[in-house]
C-alpha cells in the first residue's frame, strides 16, 4: 500500500527537518548500495541526498515547490536577500553541490541514456558513486549546519 499526503499542514522547520531526515536516509542507503558495488543505486540515492538536503534551507523559507533541482530556487532566494547573509557561502556551496547532482543525473539514474542505448546500469561505475557520495556527505552536512543556524 502506498502512504499517501495527509491534509495536514506542518510548519517550514518541520518540513526542512522532514528533509533532512530524507537526506540522512537517502545518503546512508547509498552508502549501503556503494557498499554492496551497486553503483547506479548509489548515485541514485546520493542525488536524492542531495536534492533534500538542498530543500531543507528552502522549507525555512516557505518556498520548497516541486523540483529536482533546488539548484535555482537557492540561487535566486539568496539573491532575493531571504537566508541571512552569514549563511549566503554555505548556500552557494549548497547550491553548486545540488547542481552537481541535479535532475540529468536523476533522469540518468533511473533511465540511462535512451539516445544511446545505455541503460542506467551500463552508465555508472565504482567511481562515480564514490564522487556521488562524497557530494551528497557535503551537501547533507551544509544543510544541517545552516538549519541548525536558521533555528
Amino acid at each position: 500500500m502506498v502512504a499517501g499526503v495527509g491534509g495536514g499542514h506542518i510548519t517550514g522547520r518541520e518540513q526542512a527537518a522532514y528533509r533532512l531526515r530524507l537526506a540522512r536516509g537517502f545518503l546512508e542507503e547509498a552508502r549501503q548500495d556503494a557498499g554492496l558495488e551497486r553503483w547506479r543505486s548509489a548515485v541514485d540515492g546520493a542525488q536524492l541526498a542531495v536534492e533534500n538536503a538542498g530543500k531543507a534551507p528552502l522549507a525555512l523559507v516557505g518556498e520548497i515547490g516541486r523540483t529536482h533541482n533546488p539548484a535555482t530556487q537557492l540561487r535566486r532566494l539568496i539573491g532575493e536577500g531571504r537566508f541571512d547573509a552569514a549563511l549566503s557561502e554555505r548556500l552557494e556551496r549548497l547550491a553548486e553541490l545540488a547542481g552537481l547532482l541535479g535532475p540529468d543525473v536523476h533522469v540518468q539514474t533511473d533511465y540511462g541514456d535512451e539516445a544511446g542505448g545505455r541503460t542506467p546500469w551500463e552508465l555508472f561505475e565504482e567511481h562515480d558513486a564514490r564522487q556521488a557520495l562524497e557530494i551528497a556527505g557535503e551537501a547533507v552536512a551544509l544543510a544541517e549546519d545552516i538549519a541548525r543556524e536558521e533555528a
